[in-house]
């Protein structure tokens, strides 16, 4: 006899690094755009984006998978940004609170966590159907994946746009910093690079595979 329900809520491997490889939100999936492209002036904000959005993706996945059973599908989605937005405002007041400058630097961003995609997504498609601990471990990943696809752009940009990574110096009081870089085009550029990376990365393994076949 087949066991079914064991067998989809088995937790592997794959389960926490679907998001961070495979299905990686930004290189992979191409979602969440605008906090991508908006706050990645620097690898602060980037990998300040990145955490904040983890905690609201691990904590509205958990409770989502809680209730999942006693939610009526009719008010489902809502309830979902319900939740999303709960966790949301929770981070807003902690940043704001942990420090001003940043939350300045996010901006509105930090709200638009409630219509991020990534986030309802995962609700819908996996915290709706999985039981809490495969939810919290696959939402981990996504969001490791995120932040490590802001961390990315962010940490490009500032390097090239201001010659400094985490604020450090690294090229001395020579540098000639690449001022397009922490401009809107300059963001579109990197992303561009990174997702040519990615896109070469997958044709040479695809290739590999067809000549191993």
């Amino acid at each position: 006899m087949s066991l079914p329900n064991q067998t989809s809520n088995a937790i592997t491997f794959d389960t926490f690094m679907e998001g961070v490889w495979r299905q990686n939100p930004v290189f992979v999936m191409v979602l969440g755009m605008c906090p991508t492209l908006a706050v990645t002036v620097s690898a602060v904000n980037g990998i300040s984006m990145g955490v904040a959005t983890t905690f609201v993706l691990v904590s509205s996945c958990f409770l989502i998978s809680l209730i999942r059973n006693l939610v009526p599908k009719e008010v489902r989605i809502a309830t979902y940004i319900v939740i999303i937005a709960t966790f949301v405002t929770l981070v807003d007041y902690l940043i704001h609170a942990a420090s001003l400058a940043l939350y300045e630097a996010l901006g509105a961003f930090i709200q638009l966590i409630v219509v991020n995609c990534i986030i309802l997504g995962r609700a819908e498609a996996h915290a709706s159907k999985n039981p809490p601990l495969k939810s919290v471990i696959n939402a981990l990943g996504m969001g490791v994946g995120f932040t490590i696809g802001l961390l990315a752009l962010g940490g490009t940009r500032e390097i090239l746009g201001a010659g400094k990574f985490f604020g450090i110096s690294l090229f001395g009081e020579h540098f000639q910093p690449w001022v397009v870089m922490v401009l809107p085009p300059g963001g579109f550029f990197v992303l561009g690079c990174w997702l040519l990376l990615f896109s070469l990365l997958k044709s040479r393994k695809q290739s590999a595979q067809g000549g191993e076949a």
